[in-house]
């Protein structure tokens, strides 16, 4: 008796966790956009201190963080209902998507503030926890409700591959500031090699996936 009041209590501070966390971050996204942290926006950065990279998604491109926030909402409100407290997969999805949310406000600090290698850590535990997340919901590998999959799968989806990107990008710019100089390979080769491991990675999940997560597709072609 006793345990399962304790494991009630745990599911509880679980689905509050992922509400909380996913609003402190959205909060403080868009803080960063109308009172940037340290003057600049990120945007502001990207098209100025990192004007020469050429893998930097076109600024429409961002605005996938509308669709990733308005997912991550119907996650939150979905996971935090009564009767999804005891739902096996959010219990084996754990805290990853706060883990997550953690890593990505402290993400916005570090690059705001200019301390780009840190920033790609912290870039790195993004990408690490939502791994985690999506293999521990067998994404497009298990049959779920028609509901779980739009609020569940499908937000997890386009957030992890707008992640896988940004990590790529993520690197580009750590490696701009330290003035690498491409090894005698020019910018444009580059890019292309980095470009080719991203629609790589994208072709690997969406072979997996594809017949039952055909999100997967539209992530990676918005994406790339």
């Amino acid at each position: 008796m006793q345990t399962n009041s304790q494991d009630s209590n745990f599911n509880s501070v679980r689905q509050w966790a992922n509400i909380t966390a996913i609003l402190a971050a959205f909060g403080i996204n868009v803080l960063a956009n109308i009172a940037p942290f340290n003057g600049l926006t990120i945007g502001e950065i990207s098209n100025t201190i990192f004007r020469n990279v050429k893998i930097i998604p076109a600024n429409y491109a961002f605005a996938i963080w509308g669709l990733i926030y308005v997912g991550l909402f119907a996650f939150a409100g979905y996971q935090g209902l009564p009767q999804n407290r005891e739902n096996p997969r959010l219990q084996k999805l754990g805290f990853s998507i706060v883990l997550a949310c953690i890593a990505q406000i402290i993400w916005v600090f570090l690059f705001q503030y200019q301390m780009f290698f840190l920033s790609l850590g912290a870039m790195l535990a993004i990408l690490n926890s939502l791994i985690v997340g999506y293999l521990r919901l067998n994404i497009g590998k298990v049959r779920v409700a028609k509901k779980e999959r739009w609020c569940v799968d499908i937000p997890i989806s386009i957030y992890f591959g707008w992640i896988t990107v940004a990590t790529i990008v993520n690197v580009a710019l750590v490696l701009e500031t330290w003035q690498w100089t491409g090894g005698g390979i020019s910018p444009e080769l580059w890019t292309a090699i980095l470009l080719v491991i991203a629609g790589t990675l994208a072709a690997i999940l969406i072979i997996r996936h594809l017949r039952k997560s055909p999100n997967a597709l539209y992530r990676y072609f918005w994406n790339l």
